[in-house]
């Protein structure tokens, strides 16, 4: 398949870009990860981490694997800031992206023909690299995969593939002198451009099964999940919705969330319904927590007698980020 036959069939699939590389392993990008976890800077995260021997590795995910092909799905929508006693969701989960990249990453696969796999925020593929060699994006100073339309408001998946697709070429760009990710980060966590510390980044924090540092407490200010800030004041990423073909604004997107409705939703119920969110071992509490810490920086008087049952809590996270929101808002009225 030539590379303008690989262009048409994504316009035809509603992808967004599509590239393609031969099946080769990772090697730099293994040699990293095993750099940067030597140094503790993923923290506690696995994902693609945890296992470099594999997810570096797309020649082992498909016997007779010749190519990999890269897709994107732009994410990006317009949507309303946060109202009184709201919280901030980052944009890639408004709705679910991922879901429909996978669908048609396996119709392209089908088409294609031959035995392939499809990989679309799986533990087993690092899919910023294939992103990379096929010419879909390059690597930003926030370590975002950049794409020359759509910015990093997208969502990557991967095709592996025995069919032999001509190779399409990488991008020659780079974020230039450009910095502005690294001055807005309020923690300090991309200091060194191009690498991640994760011990410092406020949407590992969101996601982590522990107490947030409370120095970085403040800093998440309503958000309840994720962070976007990196993304929000990268220039590849301004004027995205007028270069949009198509967009699914207003198609069931949550942009806010209640942060009372969040503290006093069933557990069980509140996991079910965010699904599309990574939560540790699908434990509401660490959504809790999260909940607690905007409303403290957010929220307004009516929500103490709800935080203050949090604070009688027998659960020590929750009961400690309780009474942090409760002496959060008393600073915040002084």
């Amino acid at each position: 398949m030539t590379a303008a036959e690989l262009t048409r069939l994504a316009a035809d699939l509603g992808l967004d870009v599509l590239g393609a590389a031969a099946v080769a392993p990772y090697e730099d990008t293994e040699q990293h990860i095993r750099e940067r976890k030597e140094r503790g800077l993923f923290a506690d995260m696995r994902f693609t981490m945890a296992r470099p021997e594999i997810s570096c590795h797309p020649e082992a995910l498909v016997e007779g694997a010749r190519s990999v092909v890269s897709a994107a799905l732009c994410y990006y929508e317009p949507g309303p800031e946060p109202g009184a006693d709201e919280g901030r969701l980052p944009r890639y989960t408004w709705r679910d992206t991922y879901a429909e990249l996978r669908d048609c990453l396996d119709e392209l696969g089908r088409r294609l023909g031959g035995t392939y796999r499809v990989l679309v925020d799986s533990n087993d593929h690092v899919d910023r690299e294939a992103a990379v060699r096929a010419g879909v994006a390059f690597y930003g100073k926030n370590t975002m995969a950049i794409t020359r339309r759509f910015g990093s408001w997208v969502v990557l998946g991967t095709l592996v593939t025995e069919v032999d697709i001509e190779p399409t070429a990488p991008l020659e760009l780079d974020c230039g002198s450009c910095r502005l990710c690294i001055d807005a980060c309020p923690t300090g966590a991309l200091d060194e451009p191009g690498v991640l510390d994760s011990t410092k980044c406020l949407s590992y924090w969101t996601q982590a099964p522990s107490a947030v540092p409370e120095p970085y407490r403040a800093d998440l200010g309503d958000s309840v999940y994720g962070c976007d800030i990196c993304q929000d004041v990268c220039p590849w990423n301004r004027g995205v919705e007028k270069r949009r073909e198509h967009s699914a604004a207003g198609d069931g997107s949550m942009p806010t969330v209640s942060l009372e409705d969040w503290l006093e939703r069933d557990g069980d119920e509140l996991v079910a319904d965010f699904d599309r969110l990574f939560v540790p071992r699908n434990d509401p509490r660490w959504l809790w927590r999260n909940a607690l810490h905007a409303a403290g920086n957010v929220g307004g008087r009516e929500l103490v007698p709800t935080i203050e049952r949090y604070a009688g809590s027998d659960d020590p996270v929750l009961r400690e980020a309780a009474e942090w929101a409760l002496m959060r808002l008393d600073e915040r009225s002084l």
